[in-house]
């Protein structure tokens, strides 16, 4: 029996460079850049200033009745009890979604239609819940809010907002988590288990989320955006966080073509991997990501020359760049696919850098466009021989690979293919 084949039928998007598949697409051609300086970060307690930051939005307060977001979504009260900020991102983007694949009411609450989810949660809502409670007493908190701020939370929520009756649940595997939920995704359809999957990726951006990482020495230093982020440059430091949220409707290719929709772009495999070398640092050598890439290509049954472009993990971390061009230059030897990481431009998304990753591939192989590599002005001799975009590039694009690796050594590596046309 063939395989069933995989179809991405609709996207949405909510990010520092746009909060529309449309917005998106315009700052990827000018190489428009979302980083700047965070207004909360303008202090002398932080050793940061730079993040990719999401317009549109506020979130003055604890209280969902100060939120405010763009124009053309509604949310019933009822359910922003069960939101934080990244489940609101999470909605606005699932609406562009669904109306982007033209999926109907029915079609969400189908027993076949599942839903992987992908977030760190809510640091901003668990600090101040926890705060209050320490003041007030457990009874004082509102027991939909506490659920809503778990890595989780937003699965429940949608699951309940839109009468989600097929598999769900949420993936954390730290970086590599929306992508690792969309490979998932495709396991279910490939397997028959469900004939269409949605998966969210959605992340918050604030002195919660960031300062973390800013204890790990994982943040860039520059107060210069058009410096840094720079991946694969000598000069780099560290990455900027973002969020938002990266929503990518599956569908199985046949159901498809019967109700007359589009296939935007096939998934045809994936790997998935593990370095086994350290919680918080990637394996020197890249042997782990260069296994996932080459799980991808077994999968899809294509080989390295017939990538056309690879949107790197690359968080502008010194060994994380230098461990997967490694990688990269061992798999493309004799080979020459374009090769760009995103995160300079838009920020690192965290759990959410995969499915936004894997969005703005289907925008690129859509398009023929091969987005840049912001701020690289001095690459890495380690790069020496990988054709690395130093502008937006125009280019037939067929096949991509969307790496992500996260903490524990997870790698994941993701295979788009453009649909038959």
């Amino acid at each position: 029996m063939n395989a069933r084949r995989v179809a991405i039928t609709g996207l949405g998007l909510v990010t520092s460079i746009g909060n529309h598949r449309h917005e998106v697409l315009a700052s990827l051609r000018a190489g428009r850049s979302g980083i700047g300086i965070h207004p909360q970060l303008e202090s002398d307690l932080s050793p940061v200033r730079l993040a990719g930051m999401v317009k549109g939005f506020e979130f003055p307060s604890i209280h969902p009745q100060s939120w405010t977001w763009p124009e053309g979504t509604v949310i019933p009260r009822e359910e922003l009890t069960l939101l934080c900020p990244h489940g609101v991102y999470a909605r606005v983007a699932l609406e562009e979604a669904i109306a982007h694949a033209g999926w109907s009411e029915a079609i969400l609450r189908d027993e076949e239609t599942g839903l992987l989810t992908a977030t760190g949660g809510s640091q901003f809502v668990n600090v101040l819940s926890t705060q209050k409670v320490i003041r007030s007493g457990p009874l004082r908190i509102n027991p939909a809010t506490v659920a809503g701020a778990l890595p989780g939370g937003i699965t429940y929520a949608l699951n309940a907002a839109y009468g989600m009756r097929g598999a769900s649940g949420g993936i954390v595997s730290a970086c590599a988590s929306s992508s690792q939920a969309i490979g998932l995704a495709f396991d279910q359809i490939r397997a028959g288990r469900q004939k269409r999957m949605v998966v969210v990726g959605a992340e918050e951006c604030d002195l919660y989320s960031i300062f973390p990482f800013a204890s790990l020495r994982a943040l860039t230093l520059s107060r210069d955006p058009t410096a840094s982020p720079c991946a694969f440059d000598v000069a780099r430091d560290g990455f900027a966080l973002t969020g938002g949220a990266a929503v990518l409707l599956l569908e199985e290719a046949g159901l498809v073509r019967e109700r007359g929709g589009r296939a935007l772009a096939e998934i045809a495999g994936w790997g998935w991997t593990s370095d086994g070398f350290s919680a918080t640092a990637p394996e020197p050598g890249g042997r782990g990501i260069e296994r996932a890439m080459r799980q991808a290509l077994a999968q899809a049954g294509l080989s390295p020359g017939e990538i056309d472009y690879v949107n790197a993990h690359a968080t502008s971390t010194v060994a994380g760049d230098r461990s997967e061009a490694l990688a990269l230059s061992r798999l493309f030897a004799g080979c020459s696919p374009w090769i760009s990481s995103t995160k300079s431009q838009t920020g690192h998304a965290l759990s959410m850098a995969g499915s936004l990753e894997a969005a703005l591939c289907v925008l690129a192989m859509e398009n023929d466009l091969v987005p840049q590599n912001q701020n690289l002005r001095r690459p890495d001799p380690v790069t020496d021989g990988l054709r690395l975009a130093l502008r937006p590039e125009r280019a037939t694009l067929r096949c991509a690979l969307s790496n992500s690796s996260g903490f524990g050594g997870v790698n994941v590596s993701l295979l788009l293919r453009r649909p038959d046309r």
